[in-house]
């Protein structure tokens, strides 16, 4: 077998071997011994099948057994000449050539590695910006409105109309071509006017009546309604109204600030000191995400130039014109698949961005071991477990679906940017 490898750039290598067919048929007869020692077949002992009845049963499977092993030991040959470890291959090797001959096989086969990245001075890249403040008016802004939240619901005491800002106590009962429907009745129901908690149209027809009036509204449900049976239809609700309520005048005291922090001995300035840097971390979040963290990764895409390994870049193609598909009308789609050049076109298209997504996964990669930031398993977890339970979800079920579907190591690559990020920016120190 003969085995040359070149470099086509420190990214990738190609290997080129020619595997005699002498060699093949030898490959075969040992795999149909070492086979004929295991097999059992009538008419033979056990363990003494004859590589020839082996051959004759299973010769097209061990010859692709055969080819595999030689194909592997070629590797492994341009590996070694080549000083390159196996830990620095990444995915599957490329078949660039695949030709069976009368006498050999002759392939070219690209390997992919990992790129190296002289980093140097990396901070360099890390924008100026200036810390976020709360200023004393946001603080007194946001207590106000906690303030509001937490003022407790008063009925009027002023008989009038019904209005926006109003919480409605009533009962009511929904008609489906003169049927009362399933889970369309309520008594003493608190609704606030315009919280768009209701079907639309619904709150907007309340406006206007007072205590103890009865009243018919025709509702029309959305056409994507969760229950089948009154999606896009037309309905009745027969209501009556009992009360109008208000929120109370709301008081800023020590009170508040112990329901808010849930902090028995907590006071205002307990309250204030803490809305405050509610406030600088809900800053700091959005300027980390609308504007540090893309122009950090912009320069640190732009200071580095190295070679990329093809598959990665090509399996990054992969996902954008995926993502890109599920935009598509399945008439563009069908297009696409009937006509190679555009489906060669669209992959063109997104070429740059996966260059600069996988050129970036690598440089955050290399600076995250500089600067010995990590994230463990249990963390994705933790994170996932809590996205879940905020979506009312099932926890197991989420974690077991991201690790199904072999997500966990792209969350856990968002997490580690995230956390150099923060570091190199020293957004870490600020929330701490």
């Amino acid at each position: 077998m003969k085995v040359t490898s070149k470099n086509i750039d420190k990214a990738n290598l190609l290997v080129s071997a020619t595997l005699p067919k002498e060699e093949i048929d030898a490959k075969v007869d040992k795999l149909a011994k070492e086979a004929g020692k295991q097999m059992k077949v009538d008419g033979f002992r056990k363990g003494k099948v004859p590589a020839h009845v082996v051959k004759k049963m299973h010769g097209e499977q061990l010859m692709q057994d055969a080819e595999g092993e030689m194909i592997r030991e070629a590797l492994d040959q341009a590996l070694a000449e080549a000083k390159v470890n196996k830990s620095d291959m990444l995915g599957e090797p490329l078949f660039k050539k695949y030709e069976k001959g009368d006498s050999a096989i002759e392939a070219e086969i690209q390997i992919c590695l990992r790129p190296v990245i002289e980093l140097g001075e990396y901070k360099e890249a890390v924008p100026a910006f200036e810390q976020p403040k709360a200023t004393p008016e946001e603080v007194k802004e946001r207590i106000a409105d906690l303030a509001k939240q937490s003022a407790p619901l008063e009925s009027i005491t002023t008989k009038r109309a019904l209005k926006k800002g109003d919480t409605a106590v009533f009962d009511f009962e929904g008609f489906l071509n003169g049927e009362p429907f399933e889970g369309g009745k309520a008594e003493n129901f608190e609704l606030e006017i315009g919280s768009g908690q209701f079907i639309p149209g619904f709150e907007e027809k309340m406006e206007g009546m007072k205590p103890d009036e009865e009243k018919k509204i025709a509702i029309t449900f959305p056409e994507d309604y969760q229950a089948e049976n009154l999606k896009g239809k037309e309905t009745e609700f027969a209501i009556k109204l009992n009360d109008i309520k208000v929120k109370s005048e709301a008081e800023i005291n020590d009170a508040l600030a112990q329901k808010v922090t849930g902090k028995a001995d907590a006071t205002v300035k307990d309250l204030e000191e803490r809305t405050a840097e509610q406030t600088i971390t809900e800053k700091v979040s959005k300027l980390y995400n609308d504007e540090l963290k893309p122009k950090l990764l912009e320069a640190l895409v732009a200071k580095y130039d190295f070679d990329l390994p093809e598959n990665i870049v090509e399996q990054e193609i992969d996902n954008l014109v995926n993502g890109k598909a599920q935009h598509l009308t399945p008439e563009e789609i069908k297009a696409i698949q009937e006509d190679v050049k555009k489906l060669e076109a669209l992959r063109e298209e997104t070429r740059e961005d996966a260059v600069n997504s996988v050129k970036a996964t690598f440089i955050v990669d290399a600076i995250a071991t500089a600067e010995k930031v990590s994230v463990d398993d249990n963390e994705v977890y933790q994170v996932l477990y809590y996205e879940a339970m905020m979506a009312g979800q099932k926890p197991e079920e989420v974690v077991e679906h991201y690790k199904k579907n072999n997500l966990i190591p792209a969350v856990k690559m968002g997490m580690i940017e995230d956390k150099l990020f923060g570091k190199l920016l020293g957004l870490d120190k600020e929330q701490k």
